[in-house]
């Protein structure tokens, strides 16, 4: 497997200081003095890839990459990722409640009192996510979206 590397000053525009330039040769430079140093460019690695490679690295732009590539309005965007990530959330306190009602270490009262706990998590979760739907709601009908648009963020929110 190769590395594509790091990024140098080369591959990216910016010019890179002369290995003799330093902060403290800079500051004790006289002002009148007529020699200056130059940057030099630096030649990077140049790297192509397939049309499999890139739709791979696409793919893997993150969970909200569907979001992000929607085409939706940027404040529908930012509560379709709260909505998602309120939903997570919530399977998460719902997994913990699993290992804890399951963990055999625990007494009855430290397993009472861990669940009750999970379950005020998730109740506050819950109640966040009612919230995010109502403003979700209320933004969709305020921005005059296209059919398409609508079906767009109906899909987005069903996809887990």
């Amino acid at each position: 497997m190769s590395a594509i590397g790091t990024l140098n000053p080369g591959n990216h525009g910016v010019a890179a200081l002369p290995e003799g330039l330093n902060n403290d040769s800079a500051v004790d430079r006289d002002a009148d003095s007529s020699t200056q140093a130059t940057p030099t460019l630096v030649e990077g690695v140049k790297v192509s890839l397939s049309g499999a490679a890139i739709a791979k690295s696409a793919a893997v732009g993150g969970e909200n990459s569907d979001i992000d590539n929607s085409g939706l309005p940027e404040n529908i965007q930012q509560l379709l990722k709260m909505i998602r990530k309120i939903q997570k959330e919530i399977v998460e306190k719902k997994a913990r409640m699993a290992a804890v009602m399951s963990d055999k270490t625990l007494s009855n009262e430290e397993k009472t009192n861990k669940l009750a706990a999970l379950r005020g998590a998730i109740a506050a979760l819950s109640s966040g996510l009612i919230t995010a739907n109502l403003a979700l709601s209320k933004v969709m009908n305020q921005s005059a979206l296209t059919p398409d648009q609508n079906f767009k963020v109906g899909s987005l929110l069903t996809k887990p």
